[in-house]
């Protein structure tokens, strides 16, 4: 046609060739508008540590609510997890029901695991992408700068604090998955074994239908990360009895489709993105990784 945006792009000279497509997106943003984007965040973490994500998605994306949940900030991230999905859970909802065309969640670090428990457990969720920045969703196993908080002896016993009594009410022992304790892990775990459906649950099947309803699962680490431990558990990958690294595709919550990874694969909904070179506190900040793996899951 006559007009220059309808011709194939290298037919078009410079400015027209810059404007169009940026002007398309500009009109296509006025009259759909852009998916609010909902953020979870980590352990230890508040909510004013995610500016430049926020700042990143709306050069690329104008307009876009962007609404960085602002609950169980800093030591408050410790409370059990069960509790965390409650509360960004009621939180969540609201933003989810204003927006007829569904929502996109990036979530950090401990806060892919909240994320997880929310997707599993709200049967009416319309999240089109889940963005799991960083997170251990396969359990944490190391002794990290996180586990500061802990006295040394009990950091050297810390599947004895994390399985029996009072550990299951902090929220890094919810995760917390000892390769060489894995009856105990299976047996106490009161959340990451149950929304990885390793333990019998009566609501795994519901659980499963509810978390695939997502559109696409973006699982987002590198081996730089320095705290998620191994760092394959942000992509579902975590150690043997001997300490080696089993990649997702090789791990029985995988092969059985528990929960529904192997269904999300299938559909080619499943996406891994490896970035080496980024400490785990910069994951959010740095923009290399915004583009390379969050942007075009945000359309």
């Amino acid at each position: 046609g006559s007009d220059g945006c309808e011709k194939p792009v290298y037919s078009l000279r410079g400015a027209a060739a810059l404007l169009c497509p940026l002007l398309g997106a500009c009109l296509w943003s006025a009259v759909v508008g852009y998916k609010p984007v909902i953020v979870v965040h980590g352990l230890f973490d508040s909510s004013e540590d995610f500016k430049n994500l926020q700042r990143f998605i709306n050069e690329s994306y104008p307009g876009t609510n962007v609404t960085v949940i602002d609950l169980f900030d800093r030591s408050s991230s410790l409370q059990p997890m069960w509790k965390q999905v409650e509360g960004f859970k009621a939180a969540i909802y609201p933003i989810m029901q204003n927006a007829a065309d569904g929502v996109h969640l990036i979530c950090y670090s401990q806060g892919g695991l909240v994320c997880r428990g929310i997707l599993s457990t709200l049967p009416d969720h319309n999240v089109h992408s889940f963005i799991s920045l960083s997170a251990p969703q396969a359990g944490q196993y190391g002794d990290t700068d996180y586990f500061r908080i802990f006295p040394q002896f009990v950091k050297s016993n810390l599947y004895h604090f994390c399985y029996t009594g009072v550990g299951q009410l902090i929220s890094i022992c919810n995760y917390w998955n000892d390769p060489h304790h894995r009856d105990l892990y299976l047996n106490s775990s009161d959340y990451l074994a149950l929304i990885n459906s390793e333990r019998p649950n009566p609501n795994s099947t519901e659980w499963r239908r509810n978390f695939l309803k997502i559109q696409k699962l973006v699982l987002i680490g590198g081996p730089d990360d320095g705290v998620i431990t191994p760092w394959q558990s942000s992509q579902f990958g975590f150690y043997d009895d001997n300490e080696t690294v089993v990649e997702m595709q090789h791990q029985e919550l995988y092969l059985r489709d528990v929960f529904g990874l192997k269904t999300l694969v299938a559909r080619g909904d499943l996406i891994l993105c490896t970035v080496p070179g980024v400490e785990h506190v910069l994951w959010h900040s740095n923009e290399t990784v915004f583009h390379a793996c969050i942007e075009k899951w945000l359309m």
